[in-house]
């Protein structure tokens, strides 16, 4: 049974397109496939720049495919810019997410956070959410500039808190998250909240969840 549970941030604890589902009446008919095009293009750009040799920060990157999806998707107003970006630096935690972390750290396990997600941003969702109390660590690529999945990325953890890989119970929503969390030695867990078909059959999870409550249930 592991003792370390680490979860990825955005699109496991944090919902992703809670910031365009506050302006839902604002952004109009195409709020939906605009805040998809954002997502993609955000870690579109984290993959291409860490291929290159590169690096911005996820905030920075947050911005960019901001821009270009509102430049796709031109009817969602551009003046709702400001207000999306600040939604996304305190967005909304699942609330499986916040039952977990704490029934996780009532049982006496360690809990933390491994994201793409720069410093500054991730303090800001944990103290919009109120989860700090039940964090060990938050852990960010910013201190390497690369992104996941890079091997590098995954052994913060493990250099974090001193232990094998397989101590860790890796948490992500996003598959290829899981991939390379198992390719690192992980006890990965995919959270499937989106019922999206497997894919990296070679790198199989532990276990596929619904969702986070079934993660308290079973450790």
């Amino acid at each position: 049974m592991s003792s370390i549970f680490v979860f990825d941030a955005y699109g496991t604890l944090f919902d992703v397109h809670a910031a365009m589902a506050r302006f839902r009446n604002e952004a109009g008919a195409e709020a939906d496939r605009m805040s998809d095009i954002w997502r993609t293009k955000q870690l579109e750009y984290t993959w291409t720049l860490t291929l290159a040799g590169h690096y911005a920060d996820f905030w920075t990157l947050t911005g960019r495919a901001l821009d270009f999806a509102l430049a796709r998707v031109p009817s969602v107003p551009k003046t709702l810019r400001a207000n999306l970006l600040d939604a996304y630096f305190k967005l909304d935690a699942f609330p499986d997410a916040r039952a977990a972390l704490k029934a996780l750290k009532a049982k006496g396990r360690k809990t933390g956070i491994l994201s793409n997600g720069s410093p500054n941003m991730l303090k800001g969702a944990v103290d919009n959410a109120g989860i700090g109390g039940d964090l060990d660590a938050v852990l960010s690529v910013d201190v390497l500039k690369m992104f996941k999945p890079r091997p590098e990325v995954y052994a913060l953890v493990t250099n974090h808190y001193k232990c094998a890989p397989g101590d860790v119970t890796f948490v992500s929503s996003n598959r290829w998250d899981v991939m390379a969390g198992t390719s690192a030695g992980f006890r990965a867990l995919w959270v499937n909240r989106a019922k999206m078909p497997d894919e990296y059959l070679d790198f199989p999870p532990k276990q596929v969840l619904g969702d986070l409550n079934a993660l308290v249930a079973m450790n």
